[in-house]
């Protein structure tokens, strides 16, 4: 449970991080904390339910670009949980508004990525966390 917990912090730090450095990526939560923690909740059950799926099925092309296609990958969740936030109304959003995919939520995704990718990588490592 502790374990857990700690996962949902580093999520929403690494989304917090993505949503400061990136201008395209928007998170209105105002004074609403609850909307950062169902955001790295939602964040968390995709890439736990989602991401090996999705990994396995990518798994040539994976091979054939040498793992670049990773990068990809977590793109795709961060879209993915812009969607789910979108749909309970919780005000995280890759991209323009209204939503669409473009070349530049497609960027911004990709960057985000990236930078959730250190951050939570960094926090795991200070916290003692595995993945």
């Amino acid at each position: 449970m502790i374990e857990l917990l700690i996962r949902i912090v580093i999520n929403a730090a690494a989304l917090l991080a993505a949503v400061y450095l990136i201008p395209d990526i928007v998170f209105r939560y105002g004074h609403d904390y609850w909307k950062v923690a169902a955001v790295a909740l939602i964040f968390a059950l995709v890439n736990s339910y989602l991401k090996p799926i999705v990994k396995t099925l990518a798994l040539p092309i994976s091979l054939l670009t040498l793992g670049l296609v990773g990068i990809v990958i977590n793109a795709a969740m961060l879209l993915v949980t812009a969607w789910l936030s979108g749909q309970f109304d919780l005000g995280f959003r890759v991209g323009g508004y209204p939503p669409t995919l473009s070349a530049t939520t497609v960027g911004a995704a990709i960057l985000g990525a990236i930078i959730i990718s250190i951050v939570a990588s960094i926090l795991s490592l200070a916290f003692g966390q595995r993945k």
